[in-house]
């Protein structure tokens, strides 16, 4: 990952102030992709999913993970309650609220919130965005409201597409609907960005579906942030390409956990002995 003299900074409409990672390959510009790491928590700890199952566990400790990231000069993280996912509640909530006061970035929480009180949960425990799924396709009335309580700045609408159809309940379901169709309706409801997720290529380091991504971006007219299946630098420039579209995001896993991008110091930290945990690579 850069260092802070490697990065530029500027603020997005409507949104925190964040860091644009670039490495040395890349000739820094004010349009770089927004790159956000991502912390998966279930059972206490920090792990990876691969296509909806675990495939790997980085951290015992999400809180640290939080503060390494944050060391590393992250200016926002992109968290997801696995438990809560598939509980349909949040669970992992004492756990988020000690992450939110441990550091002094903005954190995107998704995972089970399902309903207004439960949204209202988590910005009462501190986070600074919610992301909802389930809610959009089942309860939009629901929506709606969330949405026009708290703004499009701070409710985002997830997308996790199987095939081209939309997973819902921690991916364990299929609403039937197509992802364009979904961003449509959730579009009319007032949200404005979109977290985009292909079930089929997330945890796997096999790249990202340009397409979906570029459709969904041009045709339903909004923001998109691409989540998962990115393997390193050549991936994320592909990703970059699609900026004029709309596509100004990245949330990032498991490259950065195995240190995929050449200019990333995250495992440098560890051999110091300054944190004790290493990636399963």
């Amino acid at each position: 990952m850069s260092s802070r003299n490697d990065c530029q900074e500027h603020q997005v409409e409507n949104e925190p102030l964040f860091v644009h990672f670039a490495c040395s390959e890349i000739t820094c510009d004010l349009h770089m992709l927004l790159i956000i790491p991502a912390i998966d928590i279930r059972g206490g700890r920090c792990v990876q999913m691969v296509q909806g199952i675990e495939g790997y566990a980085y951290s015992d400790d999400p809180v640290e993970m939080a503060r390494l990231w944050r060391k590393e000069n992250a200016k926002s993280l992109h968290v997801t309650d696995v438990d809560g996912a598939k509980q349909g509640r949040m669970v992992n909530g004492d756990c988020i609220r000690e992450m939110v006061s441990t550091v002094d970035i903005p954190i995107e929480l998704g995972g089970g919130l399902r309903s207004f009180d439960a949204v209202k949960q988590a910005f009462d425990i501190g986070v600074y965005r919610v992301l909802v799924s389930t809610m959009v396709i089942e309860s939009p009335d629901e929506a709606r409201r969330v949405i026009e309580a708290y703004g499009p700045s701070k409710i985002v609408l997830g997308i996790d597409a199987l095939d081209g159809i939309v997973a819902t309940h921690g991916w364990k379901e299929s609403s039937g609907l197509t992802a364009l169709s979904v961003a449509l309706n959730a579009k009319a409801l007032g949200f404005k960005r979109i977290v985009y997720t292909d079930i089929r290529l997330d945890g796997t380091l096999r790249g990202v579906n340009l397409r979906v991504l570029r459709e969904l971006a041009e045709k339903a007219g909004m923001r998109v942030t691409c989540s998962g299946g990115i393997s390193g630098l050549d991936d994320l420039l592909k990703v970059q390409e699609l900026e004029k579209f709309g596509v100004d995001s990245a949330v990032i896993g498991r490259a950065l956990y195995e240190n995929k991008f050449s200019c990333q110091g995250i495992w440098r930290v560890c051999e110091a002995g300054e944190y004790p945990y290493t990636a399963k690579v």
